[in-house]
């Protein structure tokens, strides 16, 4: 079997899991601004951890050691700095340059969710706390505690190809058609307050779909190459990730409908 199989294998054998999130019935509850806004407040955790899975691959396949030293895998090397190059440093919709993350604060702040909690995790973290008490400080929901819990025990395992099949097969893509949509027809609601959102979707989906997945995808296929453990090890990892985003979507999930509108579902434009 080819490497490119071995990826489409997985792809197929992940595809409940993938599908239990792209049609998760959190969609159907985010109705108003305010229930963008509590998916949002949630969502941004994830957002930043999945930076932490990009940049410690970065530490671990490129030359990031002083003094340096050349990276034994050229091509998960290249791959991985061009990724970095788009998430770290994307142009923005103004044509300034920006993270990914950054851009998704200031998505926040334009919509009115709250950066509170978030913005204090930072500056906990800047203090030299570890991720989990910074996290109890600030009393984080449980499933985002739990959701980064899982992420950080991936990349504390310093196990490279766990950590990148995490991060190839726990993309943003998961965010389904649906919420664009949602995101639209809001944006329209509120004059334009999600633009810079909807800015931030739109280079997602063309990011991923056109360069980072595919990048990715080799990525994984040169650090497994005919290793059949590595192969098993990439699925195990892909599907621990996609349950672990499954349990963050039920815990927002249910915050919506307990904190959230009690307005009944948009009416989408096909």
């Amino acid at each position: 079997m080819t490497t490119g199989s071995k990826i489409s294998k997985i792809n197929a054998n992940l595809e409940v899991h993938r599908a239990a999130l792209i049609n998760h019935p959190i969609y159907e509850d985010i109705n108003t601004l305010r229930d963008l806004q509590i998916f949002m407040e949630h969502h941004v955790f994830a957002v930043w951890d999945f930076m932490s899975l990009l940049k410690s691959l970065q530490q671990q396949l490129t030359g990031s050691t002083i003094p340096w030293l050349p990276s034994e895998n050229k091509v998960a090397t290249r791959l991985i700095n061009e990724i970095v190059l788009g998430e770290e440093s994307d142009q923005r919709s103004d044509g300034a340059f920006s993270s990914h993350f950054e851009m998704y604060l200031q998505s926040m702040v334009d919509c009115g969710a709250s950066i509170l909690s978030i913005s204090d995790f930072l500056n906990i973290l800047h203090e030299g706390v570890a991720v989990s008490e910074a996290l109890r400080r600030i009393n984080a929901p449980l499933p985002v505690q739990t959701f980064v819990a899982s992420t950080f025990s991936t990349i504390e395992s310093n196990q490279t190809v766990r950590v990148a099949a995490a991060f190839t097969f726990g993309r943003e893509d998961l965010l389904p058609a649906i919420f664009e949509r949602i995101v639209d027809q809001l944006n329209l609601k509120n004059h334009g307050k999600l633009d810079n959102f909807r800015y931030y979707l739109n280079r997602h989906i063309e990011l991923d779909s056109e360069e980072h997945g595919p990048m990715a995808e080799r990525m994984i296929e040169s650090l497994c190459g005919n290793s059949s453990v590595n192969w098993h090890l990439a699925e195990l990892a892909a599907k621990d990730a996609l349950q672990a985003r499954l349990c963050l979507w039920d815990g927002m999930h249910q915050q919506l409908k307990t904190s959230g509108s009690s307005q009944p579902s948009l009416r989408l434009q096909t």
